[in-house]
């Protein structure tokens, strides 16, 4: 009987261990889909979302998509967030003075990409701090432009985290064409991986991001090979669930990806089962013909006036008492 009871306090003890709490790290991303600003800028293709845009947008709608975006950080309310497909840094500042539970702190850096999209990381200040931070030249080759790879490094209870927040090529133009395109985004930040871990064996190193690939994907798994784990892989194969919906199936192209280092129980460690994805009902169409898919703010042209076409993920990192 005694035995019994030991195990059983043993087994609350770790329950309740891997259970997050206030004083965790909380980690997320999001793809807003198509946050801009309302200028027109002639060296971007950027001008469907500016007035007088064949979108018709009004400084009404902008301030909804503002309005509703704001909204998502709330039910979120993570220290540390990536995102993309953000236009600029007036935008981003825009988004965190509509947001007032926090005061965020933006890292965000132009890149070449055609429509004018790029990588960007918001932060609490407060729970945690900045080293160093760089955009990562995404070159596709010829003439193709895309969003730079954002990096930072940065303390967390004096222990350091690499993350990177990535938006890989979309299957725009053909998933046959993409798929190269993101294989070589796969390799540069696989060099740029191996660096750090050069200089640092146990680097703790966390990858946040839209992936245009599920887990299983074949550029994707490219990371495995040094020793990252997607922590949406479990998930697959769960019936209704996914961060992005496409032709009636569920994937998990957004997703949080963390090396053995984060894994471990040396300095932070991501806590087991604290993976979510914000998927409330009012995140989701909830009638019609895209009954269930992500309840996005545009639809072609037309105004749906919800908040994106992606759900937004987060995880919650410790610092482990030693």
């Amino acid at each position: 009987m005694k035995k019994k009871w030991i195990f059983f306090l043993c087994w609350i003890c770790i329950s309740f261990s891997n259970q997050p709490n206030d004083s965790d790290l909380s980690v997320g991303f999001w793809n807003v889909e198509n946050l801009f600003d309302l200028e027109n800028d002639p060296d971007k293709r950027d001008d469907e979302f500016s007035l007088n845009g064949r979108k018709k947008i009004t400084k009404e709608i902008y301030d909804l998509k503002i309005k509703n975006s704001a909204e998502v950080l709330y039910d979120l309310n993570v220290d540390v967030l990536g995102l993309c497909e953000v236009e600029n840094l007036k935008v981003l500042n825009d988004l965190n003075n509509s947001y007032l539970s926090r005061n965020y702190s933006i890292i965000h850096y132009e890149s070449p990409d055609e429509r004018g999209i790029d990588n960007a990381l918001l932060y609490d200040k407060d729970n945690f701090s900045i080293i160093t931070s760089k955009p990562i030249r995404n070159n596709l080759g010829g003439n193709d432009k895309t969003r730079d790879i954002l990096y930072v490094k940065g303390l967390y209870k004096n222990s350091v985290l690499h993350i990177f927040v990535n938006h890989w090529p979309s299957n725009y133009g053909g998933k046959e064409l993409a798929i190269p395109k993101r294989k070589s985004t796969a390799l540069l930040i696989m060099k740029q991986i191996s660096q750090i871990q050069k200089n640092d064996n146990n680097a703790e190193i966390i990858l946040l991001g839209d992936f245009n690939e599920d887990p299983s994907d074949e550029n994707v798994k490219l990371l495995y090979d040094l020793g990252f784990v997607s922590l949406m892989e479990p998930m697959i194969g769960e019936p209704k669930t996914g961060t992005y919906l496409y032709r009636g199936k569920d994937y998990f192209y957004d997703q949080i990806i963390i090396n053995k280092a984060l894994n471990d129980d040396q300095k932070l460690k991501v806590i087991n089962n604290s993976i979510y994805i914000l998927d409330l009902p009012k995140y989701r169409q909830q009638e019609g013909n895209y009954k269930r898919y992500p309840y996005r703010f545009w639809a072609g042209n037309r105004l749906l006036g919800g908040y994106s076409d992606h759900l937004a993920v987060k995880v919650n990192i410790r610092k482990i008492a030693k």
